[in-house]
């Protein structure tokens, strides 16, 4: 699945990952969680306060709490996901009040970029 993600701080690229959970047969290789580790290390710290995660599609529930715990300013998407998406479209893991950190969001960046960049690669898998 074509989904790749970036964490940002200072305006340089500190952690970056792609899906693929089939091919390293582990369920959490989701490219936010491989960003997030790279951006962890090169830190040097599980908390990365300051840094934007950038992805082409909305997180999942996994992923959001990955994002919540790693601290993160703020996620960046392109497409909404109806089926799995957990920042708006089928629940809203970062508008929970009682959670201990809130990151802020922006979805439906270059939305129809990314949405046809997904609907091709299932298409052709189809």
């Amino acid at each position: 699945m074509p989904v790749g993600a970036v964490v940002v701080d200072d305006e340089k690229i500190i952690g970056e990952g792609r899906n693929q959970p089939i091919s390293s047969s582990d369920p959490t290789a989701h490219a936010e969680i491989l960003a997030l580790r790279g951006a962890a290390g090169s830190r040097q710290n599980y908390r990365i306060p300051n840094a934007t995660l950038y992805v082409t599609l909305e997180p999942c529930v996994m992923c959001a709490g990955a994002i919540i715990h790693a601290r993160l300013g703020r996620v960046v998407f392109g497409a909404f996901d109806p089926k799995a998406g957990a920042a708006g479209s089928v629940i809203d893991i970062f508008a929970l009040e009682d959670i201990n950190h809130h990151t802020g969001v922006m979805g439906g960046v270059l939305q129809q970029d990314c949405g046809k960049l997904l609907t091709s690669f299932f298409k052709e898998r189809r």
